[in-house]
C-alpha cells in the first residue's frame, strides 16, 4: 500500500462510564456501556493504525487510556458544541484530513483507504460518509476551513444534509463515502457486531450478553 497524503484522525469521548453510550443504559449497567465504547473505540484505532497515512490523530475528550495504541498524536477537542470542536480539529491538524467517529466498529483500513484516496482525487474537495441515523460518520477536507461547520446542526436526524449543504455554500464539490450505521441503541450494537463478528465490538457484546443470561 502507498501512503497517502491525507491525516487521519478519529474524534472520540474517552469511554468513562455514565458518559458514553449512555443510550445502552439500560440494559447494561454504566460500565457495561463504557466497555462497549472502548471496544467500538478501539476497533477504530486499529482501523486507523492499519490505514496507510502519514499521520494518526486522536480528537479527544477525556484522557487517553492503555487503550490507546502507540503512533498516535493526541489533541484535545476544544469549542462549544460539536460543529465548533470539528472545526478546531480541522484547523489545529492543518492539512488535508479525513476525521471519522468512534461508532461505527465495522469500520476497516480498506474503507479509510478508499476515502483517503477519493479525496486527493483533483475533482473532489471534500468526502462526507453519511450514517443511517442521519448523521455522518466520516468528513475529509483538503482545506482545512472552520466555516464548514458553521451553523450546521449535531446530533440531529438532518444534520448529514445541512452539512453536505453547507460545504456545497462554500463551492466545494463533495464526494460521497458509503454510509454505515452508527451504534447509538442496542438495536444497533447488535446489527453493528453481526456484520463486524471478528471485532473486538462483537466479542464485548456478546461477553456480555453472556453474562446477563447467566445471570438470568
Amino acid at each position: 500500500m502507498t501512503t497517502a497524503p491525507i491525516a487521519l484522525a478519529v474524534i472520540a469521548k474517552a469511554p468513562v462510564p455514565g458518559r458514553v453510550k449512555t443510550r445502552l443504559s439500560p440494559p447494561f449497567s454504566q460500565a457495561e456501556a463504557a466497555a462497549l465504547a472502548q471496544a467500538a473505540l478501539e476497533d477504530t484505532l486499529a482501523a486507523v493504525a492499519a490505514a496507510p497515512t502519514h499521520r494518526r490523530v486522536l480528537v479527544l475528550e477525556g484522557e487517553a487510556g492503555d487503550w490507546l495504541p502507540e503512533g498516535f498524536e493526541v489533541i484535545p477537542q476544544r469549542g462549544d458544541g460539536l460543529a465548533e470542536r470539528l472545526g478546531d480539529a480541522f484547523a489545529t491538524i492543518a492539512e488535508p484530513t479525513l476525521l471519522v467517529g468512534m461508532d461505527t466498529p465495522q469500520l476497516g483500513a480498506d474503507l479509510l483507504e478508499r476515502a483517503m484516496r477519493t479525496l486527493i482525487m483533483p475533482e473532489v474537495d471534500a468526502v462526507q460518509g453519511d450514517a443511517t441515523d442521519g448523521g455522518y460518520w466520516a468528513i475529509g477536507l483538503m482545506r482545512p476551513d472552520r466555516a464548514a461547520f458553521a451553523g450546521v446542526p449535531m446530533s440531529a436526524d438532518h444534520t448529514a444534509d445541512a452539512q453536505r449543504a453547507r460545504l456545497a455554500q462554500l463551492g466545494l464539490a463533495v464526494a460521497d463515502l458509503p454510509a454505515l450505521r452508527d451504534v447509538d441503541d442496542l438495536d444497533d450494537a447488535r446489527a453493528v457486531a453481526a456484520q463486524a463478528p471478528a471485532s473486538r465490538f462483537a466479542a464485548t457484546l456478546e461477553r456480555l450478553d453472556a453474562g446477563a443470561r447467566e445471570a438470568a
